[in-house]
């Protein structure tokens, strides 16, 4: 039989995915003799996946903790609307990086197929389109619409 886990062993994963995200920052910080890097799609890419990620966890959590705790889950069920709006605008900066036609509005939609890369295996829309899904079918379009606060386009 094991003992429970300590509270500084609970959730090594989540630590170390955040972790990784602050090293990650800290690598893209730019030093004196340095400048900056500009971001790729690749660098969007793992950062949807990262969202898309949290957003299944932030489901299953307000999921779990709405029936005893009403409260709690309207907050977590408010967090994971936030991150699908973010989520979504990763998505479309994507889109929007060289390499892609022209970004009008015509050409900023999910076109796979125009990558420099070629069709990825999984790629950033399909995740994405499968990420609505699940989100559209547990909020409403006015929970969606993204508030003041969001960028114009």
């Amino acid at each position: 039989m094991t003992s429970p886990p300590r509270p500084d062993d609970a959730h090594p994963y989540l630590r170390a995915a955040s972790a990784g995200i602050r090293h990650h920052t800290r690598a893209l910080t730019p030093s004196d003799a340095d400048p900056p890097r500009p971001v790729d799609r690749l660098h969007l890419d793992v950062l949807h996946a990262h969202l898309t990620a949290l957003l299944q966890l932030l489901d299953r959590l307000a999921d779990h903790t709405r029936p005893p705790h009403p409260a709690a889950g309207r907050h977590l069920a408010t967090a994971h609307t936030r991150l699908w709006q973010a989520t979504t605008e990763v998505h479309a900066a994507f889109h929007l990086l060289p390499g892609t036609p022209q970004a009008d509005a015509e050409t900023s939609a999910c076109h796979p197929e125009r990558l420099p890369e070629g069709l990825p295996v999984l790629t950033i829309c399909q995740r994405h389109l499968a990420a609505g899904h699940v989100v559209r079918r547990k909020t409403t379009p006015t929970d969606l619409r993204p508030h003041a606060t969001a960028c114009v386009r």
